[in-house]
């Protein structure tokens, strides 16, 4: 049985290219860039390097470029460490309801440190609101953190205007870019983000490598003390075979952007005008148009999506019902909730993310499987059973 993989937005393999780049980076550049001596130096070009490539990927400056352990890090150190560093010119952060669980239990921790957050409502298709996020700016108001799309549902925020408004009114503006790396167009000064987290695996490359994006003027608060790497900023010996694996990661992205985006974008259109069309009483979540190229999100009236991921499971398909890093809890996806959809409906989701390494017969296989899965499992739902007759 073949096995298939469509759950891309949750993890993505190590691009074989970059596994070769990095190799020799474990032993035989294995210097610390700290040391003052010729191993050290080879360490340095290889970081500052790196350095200069993400930099150029996301149109900023080298010294923008903080490197962590990870997207998370990366965000903590942005939100957190932008929020203490500024307390003193307010206490108000504004996030949308659907971002990541991450900056949710972030905001939280915010709130229990005397900080006061708002969440700005979405549309039914995940679009934040721009006229209701205006209305919730204030004049204690220092950070704005919306990403670039929603890792679940795929919608794609209006990243340029939010970033004018911030600018307008003065206020940093703050961006999760993970679900969206490699899958749209990032420049940070043309849509005015002034910090953003970044992942090296959501570009095939190593986890456990994250950037934090910083534009000069800003300034934060370290979360991580000790001898001072990264300016300083994230103390630490630098990661320098994971960083190296980034950066090539992201110069094999920057290349292969354009032709995988309309490969994604073909699997996902087909996937979506077949599924609603074959499927009785099935739904698209999140946005028709402005959505990732690689991301297919459904729900089905009567079944559960635990029971959909189980069957599918059996069948060697690897599929999700939403964001990995919420699986473990029995409560509905807070982003479908957002969108309006009631408990029952949020609980039956599907969510199919397709990504480089799949091929047009991954589709095939998929796209014959959902139908059967989906009318078996109505078999066995009294729920269903009793709503149709």
């Amino acid at each position: 049985m073949k096995e298939i993989y469509l759950d891309y937005q949750s993890a993505k393999p190590v691009d074989s290219r970059v596994i070769e780049g990095m190799t020799k980076y474990f032993h035989e550049l294995f210097g610390n860039p700290s040391s003052l001596h010729h191993v050290g130096d080879v360490a340095t070009e290889a970081l500052e390097a790196s350095r200069k490539k993400i930099a150029n990927f996301i149109n900023a400056d080298e010294d923008e470029i903080i490197f962590t352990s990870g997207a998370t890090e990366a965000i903590n150190l942005g939100i957190i460490g932008y929020a203490l560093r500024n307390k003193n010119k307010g206490n108000h952060i504004i996030i949308s309801e659907i971002e990541h669980i991450s900056i949710h239990n972030i905001a939280k921790y915010l709130e229990r440190e005397g900080f006061s957050v708002s969440k700005v409502p979405v549309d039914q298709y995940g679009k934040v609101n721009l006229q209701k996020l205006e209305r919730r700016i204030t004049d204690q108001t220092i950070l704005i953190s919306i990403g670039i799309a929603s890792n679940e549902i795929g919608t794609i925020q209006p990243i340029h205007e939010i970033g004018e408004l911030a600018a307008e009114k003065g206020i940093a503006f703050h961006t999760d870019a993970v679900a969206g790396e490699g899958l749209v167009p990032i420049d940070v000064r043309k849509d005015n983000i002034n910090l953003m987290a970044l992942s090296s695996n959501d570009l095939y490359g190593p986890r456990g490598v994250g950037v934090m994006y910083m534009q000069k003027k800003f300034r934060v608060n370290p979360i991580i003390i000790g001898g001072g790497q990264e300016r300083g900023l994230r103390s630490g010996s630098e990661d320098i075979p994971g960083i190296v694996g980034m950066r090539i990661a992201a110069e094999i992205m920057q290349k292969e952007m354009d032709t995988e985006v309309k490969r994604f974008q073909r699997y996902r259109d087909r996937m979506i005008k077949q599924i609603l069309e074959e499927v009785p009483d099935s739904h698209l979540n999140g946005h028709p148009t402005d959505r990732l190229a690689s991301n297919a999100h459904f729900r089905f009236d009567g079944i559960e999506g635990e029971s959909i991921l189980l069957s599918f499971k059996d069948l060697g398909i690897s599929v999700s019902t939403g964001s990995a890093c919420t699986s473990k809890t029995l409560e509905p996806s807070h982003t479908l909730i957002a969108t309006g959809l009631l408990h029952e409906e949020a609980h039956g989701s599907l969510q199919l993310t397709t990504g480089r390494f799949n091929v047009d017969d991954d589709i095939d296989i998929v796209l014959e499987a959902v139908p059967k899965v989906v009318s078996r499992l109505r078999e066995l739902s009294p729920i269903y059973k009793t709503r149709n007759g």
